[in-house]
């Protein structure tokens, strides 16, 4: 009986030594278990990351894409106005080469119905400005332009009086009025030679305002041209000529005196 008992007693300090290393074992387990969860959290958030990435770089580009097909109409695909390809018009433009309206029909397409496009002429050159329909169309900024030649009207600034092509007189704008008490610095031969030179000076201007919205149409990669305005060849001699609109006689001035005149 005391020798089992002595045994036994030999035997607990064998157990007591064997537990630390079970216990590493089990500190060692669970550090494994801790990295692996660690881990698969980390692998869970990169997962996560990714499809964020994905899903912002789809939102960005449908917003920029949706931007260039609308012409800057709309950033969410609201599209208001069709791009040029979506339209059927504007192939068969394409593909049977330039329309020819009278100042009547272009009247038709000044963006009053939404199933046509929107034209403006200038200089007799028809463009499609339908992606600018919010501009040219009813109630845009620039109304007055569509389904017409308002060629004078782009130089003089009376949009809505100026609805022509004809630009007789418009030079106007850019000379000097005449006053007695001013003119009297000058001799007559002076001032008959000086008021030849402003004419061709105000006629340079008139033709190079013209000419800077001509280019703007015929450089533009938002507006096409479509066509040309087809018009009698004594169109002209059958318009009334027109007076200078309020607005352009307002801006014109009396001649400056030189210094070595005054």
């Amino acid at each position: 009986m005391a020798d089992n008992e002595l045994r036994q007693r030999k035997a607990e300090p064998a157990a007591a030594e064997a537990s630390p290393a079970v216990e590493n074992e089990k500190k060692d387990k669970k550090k494994k278990k801790s990295k692996k969860a660690v881990a698969d959290d980390e692998e869970g958030t990169n997962w996560r990351l990714d499809i964020l990435r994905v899903l912002s770089f789809v939102f960005l580009a449908s917003i920029t894409l949706s931007h260039l097909v609308s012409g800057g109409d709309s950033l969410f695909w609201n599209l208001k106005n069709k791009p040029n390809y979506f339209r059927l018009d504007w192939w068969k433009a394409t593909l049977h080469g330039p329309i020819y309206l009278t100042p009547e029909e272009l009247a038709a397409y000044d963006g009053s119905d939404p199933e046509k496009p929107v034209y403006l002429a200038i200089n007799h050159t028809i463009y499609d400005v339908s992606n600018g329909r919010h501009i040219y169309g009813p109630g845009g900024s620039y109304q007055y332009f569509g389904g017409c030649d308002a060629a004078r009207a782009y130089v003089t600034g009376c949009f809505a009086d100026d609805r022509t092509p004809d630009m007789r007189g418009v030079e106007e704008m850019y000379l000097p009025i005449d006053d007695p008490e001013t003119d009297a610095h000058w001799t007559a031969a002076e001032l008959t030679e000086l008021k030849e030179k402003e004419k061709e000076e105000a006629e340079e201007r008139a033709y190079n305002a013209l000419k800077h919205w001509v280019d703007f149409f015929a450089n533009s990669q938002k507006y096409h041209h479509v066509g040309y305005v087809k018009l009698d060849d004594d169109w002209l001699e059958k318009t009334p000529k027109r007076e200078l609109c309020e607005r352009a006689r307002k801006g014109r001035k009396k001649r400056k005196i030189p210094k070595d005149r005054q």
